[in-house]
C-alpha cells in the first residue's frame, strides 16, 4: 500500500490511506526468548486453570519463582490468544458486525458419527516462536477429521480444514464452533450453508459447550507439544500430524470403551459411507 519510491511523501500517503504515520515506520520485532519461555509456562497454567486471569496467573508464576508483573502477563496472553474462562478466549473474539448463530446442542442426544462436527483453534508453542492449530472433530467418535497450522489466526486455514473434512468424510448435520471472528465470518458460514450444514455456536464465554475439542487440546499439548521443542513450522506440522494420526488410530479412549476414534467412527457409519 505504501510506496516508498512514490513522489508523494510517506506522510501524505499515510493521510490518503487513513492510516497512522507511526505504522508506516514500524518494524516488527521478534518475540524474545524470555517471553517465549514465559508464554509456554502461561499456556500450561491456562490448561490447568482456565479460569485464571492475568492477576491470578501472575501470582501463580510468582509462586513458581518467576517474578513478573500483571501487565506483562496480560500482554502475553493477548498475543497468545487466551483469556480467563469468565471472558471469551481471544482466539475466539467475535467480529462486531458478523452474525452469531444459536447453540443447537443443548439437550440434543448425539448418537452417531457425522451428526455433529466441532472446530476450534489453539496456541502451539515452539522452540522459537509459536503457531496456531485448528482442527475439525467428529463429536460422537472424537475423531480428528482434518487439521491445519498457521502463523496467523486468519480464516483461510480454517476454511481449508473444513473443506478437507467435507471432501474426505461428507457433511455433518450440525457444525459447532465458538463465536470467534474466523467462524462468524461470511466466508466460513457461507461454506457451511452451501453444503447444507446447520450452524451452531457456543454461548459467550461457555467453553464447555465445545468440551470435546478442549479435551483434544489437552491431550495434544500434554502428550505431544510439551514433550517437544519444534524448531520450525514444518517440523511442528510433521510431528503434530504423526500424533493426530496416533490419536485417531492407536490411542484408546476411556469414554469410547477403550476403543480408538477411528474404530468408533467407521464401525458405526452406514456401510456405503464407510466404504
Amino acid at each position: 500500500m505504501i510506496d516508498r519510491s512514490h513522489k508523494l511523501s510517506l506522510v501524505r500517503q499515510a493521510e490518503e490511506l487513513a492510516i497512522s504515520r507511526g505504522s508506516v515506520y514500524y518494524q516488527p520485532r521478534p518475540v524474545s526468548e524470555t517471553d517465549l519461555e514465559l508464554m509456554r509456562v502461561i499456556d500450561e497454567l491456562h490448561l490447568e486453570c482456565p479460569y485464571a486471569g492475568a492477576r491470578m496467573l501472575r501470582d501463580l508464576l510468582n509462586l513458581m519463582g518467576i517474578q513478573v508483573g500483571r501487565r506483562r502477563v496480560s500482554r502475553l496472553m493477548k498475543r497468545m490468544g487466551i483469556e480467563a474462562l469468565y471472558r471469551k478466549p481471544n482466539t475466539s473474539r467475535k467480529h462486531p458486525e458478523n452474525p452469531v448463530y444459536p447453540y443447537l446442542l443443548r439437550h440434543l442426544t448425539i448418537g452417531r458419527p457425522n451428526q455433529v462436527w466441532a472446530m476450534d483453534i489453539t496456541y502451539i508453542p515452539m522452540a522459537r516462536g509459536f503457531i496456531y492449530l485448528a482442527a475439525v472433530i467428529d463429536w460422537y467418535s472424537r475423531k480428528v477429521l482434518s487439521w491445519r497450522v498457521s502463523i496467523t489466526m486468519d480464516v483461510q486455514f480454517c476454511l481449508d480444514a473444513v473443506q478437507e473434512a467435507i471432501d474426505c468424510y461428507g457433511t455433518p448435520e450440525i457444525f459447532n464452533t465458538d463465536q470467534g471472528s474466523q467462524f462468524t465470518s461470511l466466508a466460513f458460514t457461507d461454506l457451511l450453508k452451501t453444503n447444507g450444514i446447520r450452524i451452531s455456536m457456543d454461548g459467550r464465554g461457555c467453553w464447555r459447550d465445545n468440551i470435546f475439542v478442549e479435551r483434544l487440546w489437552r491431550s495434544v499439548k500434554y502428550e505431544e507439544v510439551y514433550l517437544r521443542a519444534y524448531e520450525s513450522v514444518s517440523q511442528a506440522r510433521t510431528s503434530l500430524g504423526r500424533y493426530l494420526n496416533f490419536f485417531n488410530t492407536g490411542r484408546p479412549h476411556s469414554r469410547l470403551d477403550r476403543m480408538t476414534p477411528d474404530s468408533v467412527y467407521f464401525n458405526e457409519l452406514p456401510q456405503k459411507l464407510a466404504a
